[in-house]
């Protein structure tokens, strides 16, 4: 079971690189040649709205993608360090995150967000703390035979 980290700091044109990090592992890991699309749309969509989230409040630290090859799926997890008061833990999707913000606008494009990841992966989860937010997809993997 391997597992892949990339942390990067919330500037928009880092998220290119979070797509094609994604879809590499993804295809080493045994994910169906006709998904990567899909897995290259949803880290997109859940990287942007990451960075999106750092930068509207401020936050300086890194967006954080783990990408895991578990036994029989293909995991990744975009994690942000925004903190959301009264956090209620996982929620289904769409709707995540139940902060404060004022900004309408900001909401709407989150949950736009969110309906995407939901449209294009079948097991996902959202959650949100005190210490940031997490989105959770994975997809079935298939047993890949690398040659020598």
């Amino acid at each position: 079971m391997a597992t892949v980290e990339l942390r990067f700091s919330a500037q928009p044109e880092h998220v290119r690189t979070a797509r094609l990090v994604a879809a590499a592992v993804a295809r080493r890991a045994g994910v169906d040649e006709a998904v990567l699309d899909e897995v290259r749309l949803a880290v997109g969509e859940a990287c942007s709205r990451a960075v999106g989230l750092h930068r509207s409040h401020g936050i300086t630290d890194p967006v954080e993608v783990v990408l895991s090859e578990e036994e029989k799926a293909f995991s990744i997890e975009v994690r942000d360090e925004v903190p959301v008061a009264g956090a209620e833990g996982s929620t289904p999707v769409p709707g995540g995150r139940n902060g404060t913000d004022e900004d309408s606008d900001a909401e709407d494009e989150d949950e736009m967000g969110l309906a995407v990841i939901s449209g294009l992966v079948d097991d996902v989860e959202v959650s949100s703390s005190e210490e940031g937010g997490v989105i959770r997809m994975s997809w079935p993997t298939t047993p890949v035979t690398l040659l020598p």
